[in-house]
């Protein structure tokens, strides 16, 4: 089930800043695949695990917050084709998190996993140097369950269904395994200057 909790108000899209494809909008649609996760943040919590399923290391929701932030502003855009320019979030970087656990892992993969069930591969290389965000606020305030809350994945640079929603954790793979979305004929990358939005895109 989709859910669609927004108007469409459409600008014209920059080409140098809009991939192809897409259109502009000032709101932030509500795109979901069930019903809302609703975590407390009591008993939230963040793992890594190895290729085996082990964890490498956990952290809490204070633990999350007490590790240095990182603030960005950021064009995101939807495989569904809506673009929102300048999105402002903070969080934590997944290079923040693997030096704050100590690990230098040589995985080329990790998958996602996150409240509800859900799951979404993805590279390492599209996590690292600071391409990869753990968020847990947005526009200067929490994160509302309905976007993801209180933390997802911030991938800006993929379709937004990369930066998952209600994120508990990456374990690392050797192999690029389907997430949700891409077992249901979504692209195994996502790029959205490659228009990389369907199998065999």
């Amino acid at each position: 089930m989709i859910t669609r909790g927004f108007r469409s108000r459409r600008q014209r899209a920059d080409p140098s800043r809009v991939p192809p494809g897409q259109y502009v909008t000032d709101d932030f649609p509500v795109l979901s695949a069930g019903p809302t996760p609703r975590t407390s943040l009591e008993a939230w919590s963040f793992a890594l695990r190895d290729v085996d399923g082990g964890e490498l290391a956990t952290w809490t929701w204070k633990d999350l917050l007490a590790l240095p932030p990182a603030t960005v502003t950021v064009d995101i855009h939807c495989v569904t084709k809506w673009s929102k320019l300048d999105t402002r979030w903070k969080g934590v970087t997944i290079d923040g998190l693997l030096e704050a656990a100590g690990l230098d892992p040589d995985a080329p993969y990790v998958t996602a996993f996150c409240d509800g069930g859900y799951t979404t591969n993805l590279a390492m290389e599209d996590l690292l140097d600071g391409r990869g965000l753990v968020a847990y606020e947005y526009d200067g305030a929490p994160i509302d369950p309905e976007h993801g809350g209180p933390a997802r994945l911030l991938i800006p640079h993929l379709y937004f269904w990369k930066s998952a929603k209600w994120i508990r954790g990456l374990a690392f793979m050797e192999e690029d395994e389907p997430g949700f979305w891409e077992t249901h004929g979504y692209h195994l990358r996502g790029d959205p200057w490659k228009e990389e939005r369907y199998a065999g895109d």
